[in-house]
């Protein structure tokens, strides 16, 4: 019996099951870092392709670390304040490091850094972790939650016919609604130059009784 145990096995181990989470969520991140000059860039940022399942056991992960990004965002613009321009071992950076704002910078800067060894013990990824807080954080500032969506897909998995699906951020690849316009039929098209026409010959022959 399972009784009170939530998620799906996928058929895994549970240390299998956790590290494949910890990949499908970190490559979900780095479809958003900069990749001009990578060869195996994503062909759409900010999405992945995997099973229905798969993707719903990943989803909760994914919006944890996204929730912990965010909420660290307020002290990193704190510690904006008190951070120095000067290169890293220069003698405005040793003047700098020596000061109070230093010491402002660094206890303005801990909740960040903590945030930052958290998202990695649940990730197991450094880069995945720079391109959630630099890049992704920031876009859902004002939205309270739900920063992922899942899609299925018609077509099967080749081989085992798994269902698949899309897990995508949002905000990144929306759809746009437009409003359908009214169609225009051809009877409608010559009705305007009918009209015109009809118009012309009232005043021509106005004209020629005058």
């Amino acid at each position: 019996m399972r009784h009170r145990r939530r998620g799906r096995t996928l058929g895994r181990s549970p240390s299998h099951r956790k590290a494949m989470l910890k990949n499908l969520a970190s490559a979900l991140f780095l479809t958003e870092r900069d990749a001009t000059y990578d060869e195996n860039a994503p062909k759409v940022s900010g999405r992945i392709t995997t099973t229905l399942h798969k993707a719903k056991e990943v989803r909760p992960l994914v919006e944890k670390c996204i929730t912990i990004a965010k909420k660290s965002l307020p002290a990193a613009e704190e510690a904006r304040q008190y951070e120095s321009s000067a290169e890293r071992g220069s003698d405005a950076w040793k003047t700098w490091r020596q000061s109070d704002d230093w010491q402002k910078w660094a206890n303005a800067r801990a909740p960040v850094v903590a945030a930052r060894r958290r998202v990695i013990q649940l990730i197991g990824d450094k880069e995945a972790a720079q391109v959630l807080f630099d890049t992704i954080a920031e876009r859902y500032v004002d939205r309270p939650g739900g920063y992922t969506r899942i899609l299925r897909l018609a077509t099967p998995r080749l081989g085992d016919a798994g269902e698949r699906a899309i897990l995508e951020l949002v905000g990144k690849n929306d759809r746009v609604r437009r409003k359908a316009e009214r169609p225009a039929f051809e009877d409608e098209q010559p009705a305007e130059p009918e009209a015109a026409a009809a118009a012309t010959d009232t005043e021509a022959g106005s004209a020629t009784e005058e």
